[in-house]
């Protein structure tokens, strides 16, 4: 019998003007972007915590705090390697990814693809691995007001030997 374990992601930003709206690695054209000590990219963050959770190895604030200056502005697909090289050490195969965003506007349909390629090459796993699909905040609270953006993850792991 396998060793299955699962992990749970959750994160939100701001939307701030004079910043690039990086979301799966892909740069989404909008009139404000993601705000955050790296370049924002909150479904990266939420796929990073839910594989930490998964594999019990953390979480992103303390891997890549954002306290220190190296992670400044840094490619959020570039620590979801990171992630990807960790569990391959620790022996952990990712079997499966599932994420929602939640996001007044823009609309993200149209970049999916793009997103599960991109996060995919991050793993060193198939697209067809990765799920993500995005919401309205139904003009409900912050995020339907258009305020920020939200986003959660599941990720289904095997711990190997």
């Amino acid at each position: 019998m396998a060793d299955l374990r699962m992990g749970l992601g959750y994160d939100r930003h701001r939307l701030e003007e004079g910043i690039k709206l990086m979301v799966g690695g892909v740069e989404v054209p909008y009139d404000r972007g993601l705000a955050g000590h790296s370049d924002g990219d909150l479904l990266c963050h939420v796929i990073m915590d839910a594989l930490l959770g998964a594999a019990n190895l953390g979480e992103v604030g303390t891997l890549f705090p954002n306290t220190d200056p190296a992670y400044k502005d840094v490619n959020s697909l570039s620590l979801l390697e990171e992630i990807g090289e960790k569990l391959k050490r620790v022996r952990c195969k990712v079997l499966n990814i599932d994420c929602v965003i939640v996001a007044q506007q823009p609309k993200l349909s149209t970049y999916y693809s793009q997103m599960k390629r991109n996060v995919a090459g991050a793993l060193g796993i198939l697209p067809q691995q990765v799920g993500i699909k995005a919401k309205t905040g139904e003009e409900l609270g912050w995020v339907g007001a258009g305020h920020g953006m939200e986003a959660m993850c599941t990720a289904l792991l095997e711990i190997g030997e």
